[in-house]
């Protein structure tokens, strides 16, 4: 017998039954998961010869599941979608939906605009925000178009009055629900801890949007519920009305 000592690893590890190497990396400060992932592939392709391969595991292939799954335009398209389905079904119309929805792009912009002052990157969590405020801005808007629109149809009012009076009676419950919400959120703005960049994430794309919405968004509303209003009615009036059939009596 002949012995000697060798190096060897302490154990051997397998995925998806073949030998493997565990790659542990962290992003550095001020780049995101996705880039360092993509940092990764793009120095594999250069380094390692053609039959090796890899894959992810943990989280990171959770990521990389979600990056290769439904984008994120999809996702807020669904939501404007789903929500405008529901609104159409709630007033039986096609027109106060679009009233509703003219004015979810400025809570957006709201939430986007205090990520870029907080310099965060447009994440899953500023996603999930992100839907969050399209319905919060949808509410917002409902409160005016409902009256709006009931003033119109019951009392006779013309589009423009009954915008006129459902802006000024709704702003008071508008920006109390607001800025209830806002004060609500502020825990979140400020957090610290474990798993605190996510929660500042969240609570700057909705406070951002909804400051948005509570300042700018109520006086974009009730323009286009008479704008909306008055495009649908001319459509109304253009389309041919049915000829209705005369009368006839059978005698017997």
């Amino acid at each position: 017998v002949h012995l000697k000592p060798i190096t060897a690893p302490e154990f051997i590890m397998r995925y998806n039954e073949y030998d493997c190497a565990q790659i542990n990396a962290q992003a550095a400060p001020g780049y995101s998961t996705g880039q360092a992932m993509k940092a990764l592939e793009d120095v594999f392709h250069q380094t390692m010869p053609s039959q090796m391969g890899y894959d992810y595991m943990g989280m990171s292939y959770q990521e990389n599941k979600a990056a290769h799954g439904l984008s994120p335009t999809t996702i807020f398209g669904l939501a404007v979608i789903f929500v405008f389905l529901i609104l159409a079904a709630q007033y039986e119309s096609w027109s106060l939906p679009f009233s509703v929805l003219l004015g979810t792009p400025i809570a957006l912009f709201g939430g986007y605009l205090f990520l870029m002052f907080r310099h965060f990157d447009n994440d899953i969590y500023a996603q999930i925000g992100v839907v969050m405020l399209i319905g919060l801005a949808a509410k917002n808007a409902i409160l005016i178009v409902d009256y709006a629109k009931r003033a119109h149809e019951e009392q006779g009012q013309s589009t423009y009055d009954a915008a006129l009076t459902a802006g000024r009676i709704r702003l008071r419950p508008i920006l109390m629900t607001a800025f209830a919400f806002i004060g609500g959120c502020i825990p979140l703005w400020l957090a610290t801890g474990s798993g605190s960049l996510a929660r500042q994430i969240i609570g700057t794309t909705v406070i951002g949007g909804m400051l948005a919405a509570a300042l700018i968004e109520i006086f974009i509303i009730p323009v286009s519920f008479d704008v909306v209003e008055k495009i649908f009615a001319r459509r109304r009036r253009k389309q041919p009305q049915p000829e209705l059939q005369p009368a006839t009596r059978e005698h017997a």
